[in-house]
């Protein structure tokens, strides 16, 4: 898994933050007995995958691996094993 950017890109780390925040949030409110303020934070929380996808969509996340790719990487992981 060393070879792997999986997650290291601004898309996913916006998103996670986005979210990370609205889930603090929604913790808080929770404790507070809030419902209003709960569910302005699971919209929060969704809004960072939102923003993820759209950064993702824009070109700031990992692309697709190609069919060749994948399979130059499976030739090449039996060729260590044997």
């Amino acid at each position: 898994m060393a070879g792997s950017n999986h997650g290291h890109t601004p898309a996913a780390w916006t998103g996670v933050i986005i979210s990370f925040f609205g889930f603090c949030a929604a913790g808080v409110f929770v404790v507070a007995a809030n419902p209003i303020g709960f569910w302005a934070s699971m919209a929060v929380i969704l809004l960072g995958g939102v923003v993820g996808l759209a950064m993702k969509a824009a070109g700031l996340g990992m692309p697709k691996e190609s069919a060749e790719l994948a399979a130059a990487r499976a030739r090449a992981g039996q060729a260590q094993v044997s």
